[in-house]
């Protein structure tokens, strides 16, 4: 109550507290709201508990789990002790009657309870930034882990502070973290000393006796505040010494002649100077509170970093510039070093290619193999076909074409395969429902396998594997499990083992059905159990109530090959890029790459990895998903990699060695196209070792560009896998190879290889062509395409009456002592997506050769045929001579246009026809050709435009 007799002003706060049952209803609400608001997390953790012990990896859950929990437990509990401890010890003792807060009630004065109001938002402020901190901190758990358990290093130490690498990749990122938790909770603790300081100072005059005794303590606990900033400020300033290693310069990465003089030493001096102002502070609160010194404190550093600055810019600008060669040539042969230590450019060995340009330098048959496999099936233009003619239904769909090698008969060969894969958004509307979607429609089916140089007569892939059920044309090949619920489109949950048969693939009238017959998913049990894994999965309102589903029943999730791999090991970063295998066990697997990286790695520039900046990166891991069970294994390929050791000390159930993995598969491992791109870029410019060629910049290289396949835009070109022998080599392996042009420039200039096979796994090796002369480049063998005259009047006339010509990609493949350029063209309808070869482009430096068929092509490379674009002209020239190259090169498909007789029209030896009649028959095949045209049939069309340019001939030939 308050008394208004005596017009004295008594405080609410004074009133009594609440009965104990009004607090317990307070706490029970409290503890219900918690349960509403986490429990959705709650149920997340148990089913992420279940799908990791169904993988057999609950160790690496629960370890994770503790590391998480540990990081935000400390850092949470630690912040609001800071920050509310803060506020406790720094507050006044009766701010409310410091900083008034009277309202007049009926005429009367009452004090409002600003110090228990107070009390409390600095509670739940507290909590709030406490919670953010160790959310924030949470998230980089995997570098605290590091740091924890990562194992003792005693390597190679960096020349400018002698540390060894493991400071760098696991000590220093941890204490950048704690660092910036430490500035964030010094600045809010020193806002929060100052704000009651000046609440303070503006109350002077209005509040009572004894005033000046709680301003000082006020002063001083800002004073105190004020020198743990300091402090934590000179750790920044300390940490920024070593961080001047990854710093990016205009010619070189890391510490130059103006750091290693003058900055580090001017920041050590930095730090020695907020050290003193700590101290001065120190000394402000206990003998002279106040701002004066508090302004004083800061004053040293300040100073100081100001004559550090203009030191190291008159050295920099007198000094270094004028002589900049000779005073950064030692830090230059550092960022090389270490350079290409980070991106294992170190092991890459240089050889000298000749790069000859005749066609004798191909040494055509000691380099069989490798003319066998030339791949002239461009991956876009093989996709757009096989979805016409393989994905038989609309709702599959192929994501992806990849290229492997398999044996067959003791041969191996370069092959081009496509998972099909079941797409559920193109369904049928009338069939999106959940049943459908969830129980039915659950995996896609198959794959197609095929040459990357067979061609049908119509232009169409010659396939080894195709339809459903799967049809193979070779006998040892076979696919024994050909469902895929894992894979690049899988994106959706899917329930299995269910009473509900699952569709497989249509067959006529009716469909093929099958039943889920593995041990992958989670296995959803009881009521209950089934109840909260519908509550996680957004399937409340359908699983607990299917009459489908039984509690042998299996939830099969994260069946996308990223979120699967990511979510076991986010720590890693994966190749865009995995692909498809065929096990000898006729099972269907993926294959992905892993990488480790780092963006501290001691001098060595940083290169920007999608989004990620990085300068340190190892192709350590090799992860294989079962397409059937999910199963995912993680095999370590590279030992000596830090980053991987200090995580199998982390995780020691999650990674197995690369013995393990099967031999069967092991064949299939290849140089990853991602790793292959990232050295590409970065030797382009530290293949020069030596500091004064560095410098000026005299031999850089680039990643040749080429005309895309598709958008017929300059672009700069993928890794190409090819079956080749390398020089001075005697065995075939399989290779990812890029060629380099200089600088601006359009001519080549090296080319870097990729080794996958046997010992040599892993291995690059680049080859360097003469300086002497030039080497024609992608894009000028595109200009030569484009100069000549009968190519060009070709390609002109196919891209009208309702057709378009499509340009696979110009592929460079070493052969022998030269290069040979062979460039696939396809005829693709504009009424129809599926491109069909027409012709074969073969190049060396000094001939250029054609033909409607890769033999044809051939023949007139090696065989001395002459090119031509009709595939019945071909079938009548000159056949190469016994030995020659040509001779030995695998016959023309029975039945292909290269192989099929000429029209009587054309024939030698036919008999006086009549110009008219001939004429009206070549205006027919016009006809023809255009109405197949327009149809789509482009196969039948080629052969209309073949007979019609015999009948021209023999028109011409007439007149003459």
């Amino acid at each position: 109550m308050i008394d208004h007799s005596n017009g004295r002003t008594r405080s609410i706060g004074s009133l009594p507290p609440p009965p104990r049952r009004r607090r317990g209803g307070i706490i029970i609400l409290a503890v219900l709201a918690a349960v509403l608001l986490g429990g959705g997390t709650l149920v997340s953790y148990y089913v992420d508990a279940l799908w990791f012990d169904s993988l057999g990896y609950a160790a690496v859950f629960w370890t994770r789990i503790d590391l998480q929990a540990l990081t935000f437990a400390v850092f949470s509990i630690l912040t609001f002790v800071a920050i509310y401890g803060a506020f406790l010890a720094l507050k006044p003792a009766r701010f409310d009657q410091l900083v008034g807060g009277r309202i007049l009630i009926n005429q009367q004065w009452v004090q409002l309870p600003i110090e228990p109001v107070l009390k409390l938002a600095a509670l739940g402020l507290a909590l709030a930034i406490a919670v953010a901190n160790g959310a924030g901190m949470m998230a980089s758990w995997t570098t605290f882990a590091l740091f924890w358990d990562a194992p003792a290093d005693t390597s190679s130490l960096d020349p400018i502070f002698g540390r060894p690498l493991g400071f760098y990749l696991f000590t220093l990122p941890a204490w950048q973290l704690i660092a910036g938790w430490l500035l964030t909770v010094g600045v809010i603790v020193c806002l929060t000393a100052g704000l009651f300081a000046l609440a303070t100072a503006r109350a002077r005059g209005v509040v009572e006796r004894g005033f000046g005794a709680a301003q000082i303590r006020l002063w001083r606990g800002l004073s105190i505040t004020v020198a743990a900033l300091l402090l934590i400020i000179a750790l920044h300033v300390y940490l920024g010494r070593f961080e001047r290693l990854f710093e990016d310069n205009t010619i070189f990465a890391g510490v130059g002649y103006t750091d290693a003089h003058i900055t580090l030493g001017g920041m050590l001096i930095v730090c020695a100077a907020l050290i003193a102002g700590a101290g001065i502070a120190v000394y402000c609160a206990i003998a002279a509170p106040g701002p004066r010194w508090l302004l004083a404190a800061a004053a040293p550093a300040i100073a100081c970093y100001v004559l550090v600055g203009l030191v190291g810019a008159y050295v920099s600008g007198f000094i270094v510039k004028p002589n900049q060669l000779v005073r950064e040539r030692p830090y230059i042969e550092h960022n090389i070093e270490m350079t290409r230590r980070a991106y294992a450019l170190d092991r890459i060995e240089p050889h000298p290619f000749p790069a000859e340009t005749t066609v004798a330098a191909l040494d055509a048959p000691s380099n069989q193999a490798t003319l066998d496999n030339i791949r002239l099936w461009d991956w876009r233009a093989l996709q757009d076909t096989l979805r016409q003619i393989q994905e038989i239904r609309t709702y599959y769909d192929f994501p992806d074409i990849d290229i492997d090698r398999y044996t067959f008969g003791g041969s191996t060969r370069q092959m081009m395969l496509a998972a099909r894969e079941l797409n559920v958004d193109k369904l049928p509307a009338s069939s999106r429902n959940w049943i459908n979607e969830k129980l039915i429609y659950t995996h896609g089916y198959g794959v197609t396998m095929n040459p990357v140089n067979g061609f049908t007569p119509e232009g169409l892939p010659t396939l080894v594997l195709s339809n459903m059920p799967i049809q193979s044309t070779i006998p040892e090949l076979k696919v024994t499990r050909p469902e895929i619920y894992f894979g690049e489109l899988t994106t959706t949950d899917v329930y299995v083992k269910t009473r509900q048969k699952e569709f497989n693939y249509p067959q006529g009238d009716s469909n093929n059905l099958t039943s889920y017959e593995g041990d992958g998913g989670i296995r959803l049990g009881g009521l209950l159990r089934r109840t909260l894994i519908a509550y996680d999965r957004g399937d409340v309102t359908k699983l607990p109530f299917s009459d489908d589903v039984t509690a042998d029943s299996r939830l099969l999730m994260r069946r996308s090959l990223r979120d699967r791999v990511q979510e076991l090991a986010p720590f890693l970063t994966l190749d865009p890029d995995p692909y498809v295998v065929v096990g000898e066990d006729g099972r269907i697997y993926w294959l992905m790459d892993a990488f480790t990286t780092s963006a501290t790695y001691p001098y060595a520039r940083r290169y920007r990895l999608a989004s990620d900046p990085i300068n340190y990166i190892r192709n350590s891991v090799k992860v294989v998903i079962d397409a059937y069970t999910g199963a995912t294994t993680f095999y370590v390929f590279d030992t000596q990699d830090p980053v991987i050791a200090a995580y199998r000390t982390v995780f020691p159930t999650l990674f197995v060695d690369a013995a393990a993995m099967p031999a069967a598969l092991r064949v299939h491992v290849r140089y990853p196209e991602l790793l292959l791109e990232v050295q590409a870029a970065v030797y382009g410019l530290y293949h020069m070792t030596n500091p004064d060629v560095f410098y000026n910049r005299e031999d850089l290289w680039t990643v040749a560009a080429e005309i895309g396949s598709a958008e017929q835009r300059q672009q700069v070109m993928e890794p190409n896998f090819v079956l080749m022998t390398l020089p001075a080599e005697r065995a075939t392996e399989f290779i990812g190879i890029l060629p380099f042009t200089p600088a601006n420039r359009n001519n080549l200039i090296g080319w870097i290889a990729g080794r996958s096979d046997g010992e040599h796994y892993g291995q690059a090796v680049v080859y360097d062509f003469p300086k002497t002369r030039l080497i024609d480049g992608p894009l000028q063998i595109e200009a030569r395409i484009d100069q000549n005259a009968q190519l060009s009047g070709q390609l002109t006339l196919w891209n009208q009456q309702g057709s378009h010509v499509r340009r696979g990609s110009l592929i460079v493949i070493p052969i022998g002592r030269a290069l040979l350029y062979a460039e696939p063209i396809y005829l693709q309808a504009e009424r129809s997506p599926m491109p069909e070869l027409r012709l074969v482009v073969l190049a060396v430096q000094d001939r250029l050769a054609y033909g409607p068929t890769f033999e044809a092509a051939m023949a007139a490379m090696f065989g001395g045929a002459p090119s031509t674009l009709s595939a019945q002209a071909s079938s009548q020239s000159s056949p190469a001579s016994p030995g020659s190259p040509a001779s030995q090169l695998t016959p023309a498909v029975p039945g292909s246009p290269a192989a099929a007789g000429t029209p009587a029209a054309g024939r030698s030896g036919a008999g006086p026809e009549d110009l008219n009649a001939l004429i009206a028959d070549a205006a027919r095949d016009l006809s023809d050709y255009q109405q197949l045209t327009a149809a789509g049939k482009l196969g039948e069309a080629g052969q209309k435009l073949e007979q019609l340019k015999l009948k021209l001939e023999e028109l011409q030939r007439r007149r003459q």
